[in-house]
Parts: C-alpha cells; structure tokens; sequence
C-alpha cells in the first residue's frame, strides 16, 4: 500500500467512530425517520433529479449516510470507500435502517478491479473527496470506466479556490496550492469537521488540490461530456475559522459579503 494511503486510512478509521456518534452526521435520525436523507443529498436535489431505478456507486462513501440516502429515493447502491471502520460503520447504518446497500472495501484507483466496469447509470461522489485523490485524471478515468455510455457523474465538493485559502484575526489569505502538484500538502491537526468528544491520534493527513480546470479537463479527456456546473457560495461544515456563520440548513458561508467567494460546486457529466 502507498504511504499515503496508509497514512490517511489510519486517519479515517479513527474519524468513522467519531463521526457516526457525531450528531453532525444524524445518524439516529437515519433510524428514527424511514424518510430522512442527509443535507448533502437534500442540498442538490433540484440538481440530482430523480435517481429512483438507477444502479449507483458512491465512490468514498465514508460512513454511508450519503450512501444511505440515494437509496432511499430510490437508487440501488453500492458505496466504495478504503477504510474498514467506515464500512463497518456504513453497514451498522444500513443494518439498522433496513437499507439494501452493498459495500466494498478499495481505495478509489481500485475501484475498477473490485467493480464491473462499465454497469453503473450514476456515479456519485459528496463534498470533501477530491483532495485525498493525488491524480485527478487518474479518478477522472475511474470514473468513465465505471459508467456505462451515457452514465452520468454527480459530483458536489469543496471549491478548490477555497482550498487555498487561511483565516487568521478575522483576515482572509491565499496560503495553500491552486495547482494540483505531485507532493501532497502534508497537515497534522487534530479534531475533525463535526462536533466530537473524541482525542485523534491519527492525526497526519496528506492531501492533494486540483484547480476547477484540471477536474474538467480531465473528465472531458477520459471521454466524459460537461452537463452542469455550478458554483455555491456555501459549504456544508466551518471552513474557515471565525469568518463563516452557519444557516439553517447547516451549510456555511462568509459572514462578510458571501458573494466574495465559491466554496463549493456541484459538476455533472455524461459518458459518451
């Protein structure tokens, strides 16, 4: 296994216990409402259309909470994620919510070893995945591989100009890289994005950034049609420290003139 890999599976093992008691990721209203989907998904529903009948793969998919939620507007799932403790954690959720969603354990430049390629009608793919990817037209032709022609990607993450961006005394700067380069950007934080008790050890992470430009190119290289593109001024967790307010809705956004900046967007494509 790469180093990186190692490196941040470690880090997401210990996350997935924290996260799924987390009530950041609902997970006892997963079991108490049949009918409860996630604020990720329940933010792109007017973008994501119906998915009812349609064979789905979530690539990354974490704890499953995203996972869980296609399913229940219709879609037959499977969720793909590297980390054992999250499956774990992915498939307690669909236990308890008697939600048929198959998992398989691989890091997503696996996926078309562990999965047949070309049998999917979606590929779905939630905010915060990119930047632990370090070759986005490597994932850009994962995903070709996965869909069948005229499958479709779904894809809503973290813009990569509010990647780059630091916020200290309540001033906002230019820090991180834009560019994807080969050397990951290496952080040791510990804590995590969602309320929790818990004291991380795991506490090295590698990551990676890929400007809007690289992740079109590279879906439009590996035979993949642009269909959507938009850009949200709001993020589902705090971002930047200090700067951001929260709505109803859990998504966060600049407290100051929210227009100023894209902190996420949401991206459609078409195999062809």
């Amino acid at each position: 296994m790469d180093e990186y890999l190692a490196i941040n599976r470690a880090n997401w093992d210990e996350r997935a216990r924290a996260h799924s008691a987390s009530p950041g990721y609902a997970v006892e209203r997963f079991i108490e409402d049949p009918t409860f989907i996630s604020d990720v998904v329940r933010f792109d529903l007017p973008r994501l259309g119906t998915v009812d009948g349609s064979t789905g793969v979530h690539l990354q998919c974490h704890i499953g909470t995203d996972t869980t939620s296609l399913a229940r507007l219709g879609a037959n799932m499977t969720g793909l994620d590297f980390s054992p403790e999250s499956l774990h954690q992915a498939r307690r959720l669909t236990e308890l919510t008697s939600t048929f969603v198959r998992f398989v354990e691989a890091d997503v430049y696996s996926a078309l070893t562990v999965l047949e390629r070309g049998s999917f009608d979606l590929v779905y793919t939630g905010i915060g995945a990119l930047c632990w990817l370090p070759d986005i037209a490597r994932w850009a032709q994962t995903v070709a591989g996965l869909l069948h022609p005229g499958g479709r990607l779904f894809i809503r993450d973290l813009h990569p100009m509010l990647g780059t961006l630091v916020a200290c005394d309540g001033v906002i700067a230019v820090e991180d890289p834009y560019f994807e380069r080969p050397q990951p950007m290496v952080f040791d934080e510990g804590g995590t994005y969602v309320e929790t008790d818990h004291v991380f050890t795991a506490t090295v992470t590698h990551q990676w950034s890929h400007s809007l430009g690289e992740t079109i190119t590279a879906l439009l290289d590996a035979g993949m049609q642009l269909t959507s593109l938009v850009e949200h001024d709001s993020v589902p967790w705090r971002a930047l420290k200090d700067v951001m307010a929260v709505d109803e809705h859990g998504e966060w956004r600049l407290t100051d003139r929210a227009s100023r900046l894209a902190a996420s967007f949401t991206l459609q494509a078409v195999r062809l």
